[in-house]
Formats: C-alpha cells, sequence, structure tokens
C-alpha cells in the first residue's frame, strides 16, 4: 500500500550548509501492516513519517500510496504526535470532530462517529469535557480518536506515547492494539522504545544513525492478541536483542 523508494532528504541549515536527514530508504507496507519504526536519535525516523505524510517533499526518490506519488497532504491519512494538541478552548467532542470541519465532513452522522470512537477508546462520558479535565493518557486517547474520525485508511503515529509514564504507557499500548484490532488501519508507528516496537508491530525497521538508512527489517511472529506477558518469551527476546544489536553497534563504532 506504501512505497518509499530510495527517499532522501537533506536540509539547510542556517549557515547554509547541507544537512543529511535521510539516505537512501526503501520500504513497502502492506494494507493493515503495523509498522514501527526505530533508531538513535536524529536518525531521520519522525522526518520519514513527515514525507509519507506529504507535510514535506524528498530531496531525493519517491513515496507513493496505491502507486500514487504523494507530493501533498492526503485526507486518507491520520496523524498522531507525541503531544495530544487538542485545542483547550474545545470540549473533547469539538476536538475530535475538528478534521471533520476542515474536510468539510460534518454531517448528521458525524457526531454519532465521534461518539463511537470514544466509547471505543474508554471516553464515553466525556464528551463535553475540556481537554484539562482530562489526564495524559486521556487527552492522548482523544488525539487518537481525533486521527480517526474520518476514518483515514492510513494511520501515521510520532512517539504518541512518549510523554506518558510508564504505566499508562502500556496502557496506551495495549489499548491501541485494541482498537487497531476492531478497526484495521496500516499503521506507521515511531518509537524510542524497543519493547513497544516489537509488542506492537508485524515489523519493526531499525535505522541507522544520521543521515538515517534501514539497517533491518525484523519480522515479529508473536501471536495475537499480544500482552506484555510475551516480553519473556524467546521471540520476543530474540527480536528485541536483533533490534538492540544493530542499534548499539552503531553506537560503539
Amino acid at each position: 500500500m506504501i512505497e518509499v523508494a530510495g527517499v532522501a532528504k537533506t536540509f539547510e541549515a542556517q549557515d547554509g550548509s547541507a544537512v543529511p536527514a535521510l539516505a537512501d530508504a526503501s520500504l513497502a507496507i502492506a494494507r493493515d501492516e503495523f509498522v514501527a519504526i526505530v533508531g538513535p536519535s536524529g536518525c531521520g525516523k519522525s522526518t520519514l513519517l513527515r514525507l509519507v505524510a506529504g507535510l514535506m517533499r524528498p530531496t531525493r526518490g519517491a513515496i507513493r500510496i496505491d502507486g500514487e506519488e504523494v507530493t501533498e497532504p492526503r485526507a486518507d491519512i491520520g496523524i498522531v504526535f507525541q503531544a495530544p494538541t487538542l485545542l483547550p478552548w474545545a470540549t473533547v467532542l469539538s476536538n475530535v470532530l475538528f478534521p471533520l470541519r476542515i474536510l468539510g465532513g460534518l454531517d448528521d452522522a458525524a457526531e454519532a462517529r465521534a461518539g463511537a470512537l470514544l466509547a471505543l477508546a474508554g471516553l464515553a462520558g466525556f464528551e463535553r469535557k475540556m481537554p484539562r479535565e482530562l489526564s495524559g493518557g486521556m487527552q492522548q486517547r482523544a488525539a487518537i480518536c481525533r486521527a480517526l474520525v474520518h476514518d483515514p485508511r492510513i494511520l501515521l503515529m510520532d512517539e504518541p506515547f512518549g510523554a506518558l509514564d510508564a504505566l499508562t504507557r502500556e496502557e496506551m499500548s495495549l489499548e491501541l492494539l485494541r482498537i487497531w484490532t476492531e478497526r484495521p488501519k496500516t499503521i506507521l508507528f515511531v518509537t524510542h522504545s524497543v519493547p513497544e516496537a516489537v509488542l506492537l508491530a508485524d515489523r519493526v525497521v531499525v535505522m541507522s544513525a544520521r543521515p538515517g538508512r534501514i539497517a533491518d527489517i525484523v519480522p515479529v511472529a508473536l501471536p495475537r492478541p499480544r500482552s506484555f506477558d510475551q516480553e519473556s518469551s524467546a521471540e520476543f527476546q530474540a527480536c528485541a536483542q536483533r533490534i538492540r544489536g544493530h542499534i548499539f553497534r552503531r553506537r560503539a563504532a
């Protein structure tokens, strides 16, 4: 469904020098596949996500969705960032409906769809609350609902649980898996956490240090539905060790 073909991205620094962020990245992602991306800080993980989203153009190469080159933001893509970025003056329901206002998709059934998503995310009864009245985890659930409300085929998630405490992060990981199981999407998920990547993904893309290259693609054969009880399994440990091997080997070099 998503094809990243020989993509490179170079930025220009304030002094005019070239700063390569990505170099010759190639990747194919199937429909409804859950793919995680890990790698050291500054390796271009978020840059790759923004290129797929159409928020920026590659310096070289191309990104295609169903064979069509991505040149601008698309209505069939939802994005979740590390911070929930909810509108502080709007209710939870209004925040979730916001993309439909932008896309001109508000109709009689929109509020019902948003309410169903909030219920799916465990936020039934909080529709009229303000963001400040929600915990960090609840705010991020609302942000996920907002990304899903227009029923995108693709969900891009840029370290969505990075600002949460450890227990809430684990809870949100399981919540995301449940939502994805009930409403399948193609998900590209950026994280710094190796265990989180292995728990969630069908495959884990391991990136090298900047300029980011794809060092390995690790298939995860853990059975679904998944839980943190699987962390002690041989398959989980083998995947995590293989991923860490690439990251730490590069750091040592």
